[in-house]
């Protein structure tokens, strides 16, 4: 089962929904108690870094993230805002992140934008990856995903990159240690790419192995 939180931000329901299509059950919740049982997290989110904070700390939901993230080592992925709350805070506002990814949130850098690029940047990007992180098992190719955001991570440690995309110039749109990872875009909104991402977390760590999936 997979556990959803649920802490003000995002539409929840269009990933429940897609996992329901790939056949993996989930659950939305910001019950502290529930978020302590999960098996594996999906942290969503768009808007503002210090309110997405704030509503997990209001929720009880940092202590019951840290119990089952650290302690238990159970399966995480940030999704857009979600994956800028594992880094140690951002330049949109003064709360601190969840800092379990060594890395920075920062707004694009407008000087070294070109004027025609607009921020946000909204849209479809080609996303290279990390082939040996089992959150992109089985690409055959190089797979384009959704991206809205003003702000991207910037890791203290090439280790931490799980991918990149490029708008302007070359930023980090997803990171990972351990049992944690973060991707900028949007697998919820992605399509075919998306699904194999949702599907490889669903899948992580369980061994699982066979054909490309797309």
């Amino acid at each position: 089962m997979i556990t959803i939180i649920d802490y003000g931000t995002g539409n929840l329901r269009s990933i429940e929904n897609m996992l329901r299509v790939l056949g993996y059950p989930s659950v939305i919740s910001c019950d502290p108690h529930v978020v302590r049982r999960a098996e594996r997290i999906i942290l969503p989110g768009v808007g503002h870094f210090d309110y997405g904070m704030r509503q997990l700390r209001e929720r009880g939901l940092i202590d019951a993230l840290n119990d089952v993230v650290l302690t238990r080592s159970a399966p995480i992925l940030g999704i857009c805002l979600g994956a800028q709350l594992l880094t140690r805070g951002s330049e949109e506002g003064n709360e601190p992140g969840l800092c379990w990814i060594a890395a920075e949130t920062r707004r694009f850098d407008r000087s070294r934008l070109p004027e025609s690029l607009r921020i946000p940047h909204m849209g479809w990007a080609d996303t290279e990856y990390d082939a040996s992180h089992p959150l992109f098992y089985g690409f055959k190719s190089i797979p384009r995903f959704y991206y809205v955001h003003s702000y991207h991570m910037v890791c203290d440690e090439p280790g931490l990159e799980l991918s990149h995309a490029n708008y302007g110039y070359r930023f980090v749109s997803g990171v990972a240690r351990d049992n944690i990872a973060g991707v900028q875009f949007h697998p919820e909104k992605s399509h075919r790419f998306g699904k194999v991402v949702l599907a490889n977390f669903a899948d992580w760590n369980l061994g699982k192995s066979g054909d490309s999936r797309s």
